[in-house]
């Protein structure tokens, strides 16, 4: 094997513990505090090309009932109101000072999403009182999709209710399994029961799009009792369906009760759960879904859009407003500080809570785009020769001449298109597309 081979090879290697979910670009390892000054400036300016930028708003709600076993996202597990109602008036204080700056104003939201930890833990006067002040400072007039993640168990008609008046048009509910046994081994509160009465719920106020996300790979999971799950969601029939392979990242309680060492067998292969999601696929597909990225099948052409996922693969800002919340502006990346209290003590002192940022130079905007939308399968040539300036069939010749000898994509005119099992390994693959700066670098 080549060095330039081996590199590509190494790009694909599959250890079981480590992060391997490519959400941004440069690596989260490689944000700095010493950029955040850079940040602040450019605030205090109107943006140039703002106009022509869609802005969405991210959300981060972090409180939950208990922290899952595999999860690696900031979260929260004291839920006092006392608390939330003091997280929310933070949450409206950051929005404000974000409203009162150069680079927003005038600005209008395309897109907007709550997520968590468990946003659907709020009470229906909390998320009455969040939204309506949300809109106060950036109102919702242009808004074209605004999605609300739910857990199972705490899904009640009131709070949905409220959020449809608000104008939540999707909902993305985490279900994972509907095996209860493998459901409490893996540290969720909910039971299939609680799935199948949340979601009538959400079918009967007849919200625009509900997603419902799967997991593959779970603890005690088999091949069975993935597709015997898979087909009970088939027969409820969401509009769309999203299944992420489970990864093991150093910072999630499972990694810490495994004692930093995986016990053979104790968690699938990635051969498996390749296996596993490429079946459930092929099953989707025979049901009338159509695959529209590497994780998300949807039925019809409306739910085949998501607006907060396919704005940012093509550069839109993103506004994050709460604790460890992550934004994307004009070319910057940044971050909100990871620890809820000192977060609030940032807002008490009506100063913005931005922990560590990155700011990307042409290359690295054109190199993120890139990877980001490889991962909804395709990539279309004249988009970044238009938008860049960039051939990417020049750019990437190794690598692309890697990958399809592989098998894991082909050139289609002038795009390009994963095959089902470039879909399947993605993520592994992005990295060799990387500046060589980033590459062989820690994710997060």
């Amino acid at each position: 094997m080549s060095q330039s081979s081996r590199t590509l090879h190494d790009g694909i290697d599959e250890p079981l513990a480590g992060n391997y979910f490519v959400s941004a670009y440069p690596p989260f390892s490689c944000w700095k505090k010493e950029h955040v000054p850079q940040l602040e400036s450019k605030l205090e300016a109107p943006l140039v090309a703002a106009g022509d930028t869609p802005l969405g708003l991210y959300v981060h709600i972090p409180f939950c009932d208990v922290r899952c076993m595999y999860c690696y996202y900031f979260s929260h597990a004291n839920k006092s109101p006392e608390l939330i109602e003091g997280y929310i008036d933070a949450l409206i204080k950051e929005l404000a000072i974000y409203r009162a700056k150069p680079s927003f104003a005038n600005r209008d939201l395309s897109f907007v999403y709550f997520g968590g930890g468990t946003p659907s833990i709020l009470s229906e006067q909390q998320i009455h009182k969040l939204l309506a002040k949300l809109k106060t400072f950036f109102p919702w007039t242009k808004v074209e999709e605004a999605t609300f993640e739910c857990a199972p168990k705490s899904v009640t008609e009131p709070k949905l209710r409220a959020l449809r008046e608000a104008g939540v048009t999707r909902i993305s509910m985490g279900v994972q399994q509907l095996n209860d046994a493998i459901l409490k081994q893996n540290g969720r509160v909910h039971l299939a029961s609680d799935v199948e009465r949340a979601y009538a719920i959400i079918r009967r106020l007849d919200f625009e799009v509900v997603n419902i996300d799967l997991m593959v790979g779970l603890i005690g999971e088999s091949d069975e009792s993935f597709m015997e799950s898979l087909e009970r969601i088939i027969q409820m029939n969401p509009d769309s369906v999203t299944i992420y392979q489970l990864e093991l990242p150093l910072n999630t309680p499972l990694y810490r009760v495994l004692n930093k060492s995986v016990p053979a067998g104790a968690l699938a292969t990635w051969e498996v759960k390749r296996s596993r999601l490429a079946n459930g696929f092929a099953r989707l597909e025979a049901a009338g879904y159509q695959l529209r990225s590497a994780y998300t099948a949807a039925r019809s052409s409306k739910s085949q859009k998501f607006v907060y996922q396919d704005a940012q693969y093509c550069g839109a800002d993103l506004l994050g407003i709460g604790a460890s919340a992550f934004s994307y502006i004009d070319g910057i990346h940044s971050q909100n500080l990871a620890s809820l209290e000192a977060y609030l003590q940032r807002l008490e002192e009506n100063r913005l809570p931005t922990d560590r940022a990155y700011v990307l130079n042409e290359d690295e905007r054109f190199t993120r785009e890139f990877v980001l939308q490889l991962k909804l399968g395709r990539v279309h040539g004249n988009y970044f020769r238009q938008k860049f300036h960039v051939d990417i069939f020049e750019r990437f010749v190794g690598p692309l001449t890697y990958f399809s000898n592989q098998g894991l994509l082909t050139r289609n005119g002038d795009g390009l298109v994963l095959t089902r099992e470039g879909l399947l390994r993605v993520d592994r693959m992005l990295p060799a597309f990387y500046l060589p700066g980033h590459q062989h670098v820690r994710y997060s």
